[in-house]
This record gives C-alpha cells, structure tokens and sequence, in this order.
C-alpha cells in the first residue's frame, strides 16, 4: 500500500487519481500508524513551508516520515513535499525544515521580473545529472509542470538527479539520495511523462 501523506499541503486527490490512472492502491492519511506500515510513502504538497512544517509538527508526522525514509522504504517528495526535506526556506520569513537532505530553499529573483513572472508555473524541461531508477524509459529534457516561487539549492552534488532553469537560476528540480526521491514539479500534473 502507498501512504499519501496528509499535512494539510493540498493536491492530494490529484496525486491518488494519478496511482489510481495506474492500477496502484494508496491512502490518503494522517495517521503515523498508517504511515509507518505502509510499504511506500508519498509526501506531496502545494502552499507555503512555514504552514506545511507547522502541520507536520501538529499532526505528529516527523517521526513518521523520517522513520519510514531510515526503514529503506520507497519515499516520494512532490513540490513543497520536497522543499520541505531540506534544511532551511527563505520563505515565511525563514523557516527550519525537515533537515534530511542538506541544501536551502530560495525566492525566485529575476533580474527582469516581466519576461521572468514569479510564481514559475507551467511546463519546463529537466535535464538529468545522473540515471536513476525511477527515470528509465523518460528521455533526458523531459518537460514536466512546475508551479513554484521558491527553488531547492542543493547542499550536495551527489543528490541533484535533475537540473531545471528559469529566471535566472539553475535549480535542483529532482533530488534523490538511497530510497528517496523529490521533484519539484507536479509529476502528478505532467501527463503521460509524470505518470511514467
């Protein structure tokens, strides 16, 4: 069973529809019980970090989560689901995240903010650093759909599987390290490459 993390973040019917697209069981839960006995995890999330980690903190997912990472399990961060795994956000003034991967989240500021409109929403293309097992049979420069202001700055070149650019800045757009993979695009919202 796929755990679909619930931390008030959104999106999550969209996200259960895109398993159900694949014949794939999940739940959408905040229950840590459910979580921990779940054989994979999702962590999704649409809004602000400074709400999402208050909730996750609320609700008691923070052992739940990084339990499930450390237990080896297959763990899936989406948008605000993977900013949060870093260490720090720019956004809300400054928020403390999760910490488990290392790098910062930062503000979107292009030099020309007309040609560069913040939020960046719509579709963008990902070109890969490195393989991963979730990436085979998705060619290189895929494009997939983005709807962020903030941006992952990875801490450690090891863990950027994808790389995307816009207003400005490269950013980290797939992160993995061992059983967890994030991406800050909405694979869920990206068609037929997504659900691959």
């Amino acid at each position: 069973m796929i755990a679909i993390v619930d931390y008030k973040a959104g999106n999550l019917t969209s996200v259960q529809l895109a398993f159900d697209a694949l014949g794939a069981k999940s739940e959408i839960t905040s229950d840590p019980r459910v979580i921990e006995g779940a054989e994979r995890v999702v962590f999704p999330g649409v809004g602000a970090a400074g709400a999402s980690m208050e909730h996750v903190h609320q609700m008691h997912l923070f052992d739940a989560i990084t339990g499930a990472i450390a237990a080896g399990k297959p763990f899936l961060g989406i948008c605000v689901g993977m900013q949060i795994l870093f260490d720090h956000s720019e956004e809300d003034g400054g928020v403390d995240c999760m910490g488990i991967l290392p790098g910062q989240v930062r503000r979107f500021t292009p030099s020309d903010p007309l040609s560069s409109k913040i939020p960046h929403m719509g579709w963008n293309t990902v070109r890969f650093a490195r393989s991963h097992p979730l990436l085979d049979g998705v060619e290189d420069e895929s494009e997939f759909y983005f709807v962020h202001s903030y941006y992952v700055v990875a801490g450690s070149a090891e863990h950027v599987v994808g790389e995307t650019h816009y207003a400005d800045a490269t950013f980290t757009s797939i992160a993995a390290r061992d059983n967890l993979l994030a991406t800050q695009f909405h694979l869920e919202r990206s068609g037929r490459i997504g659900l691959k």
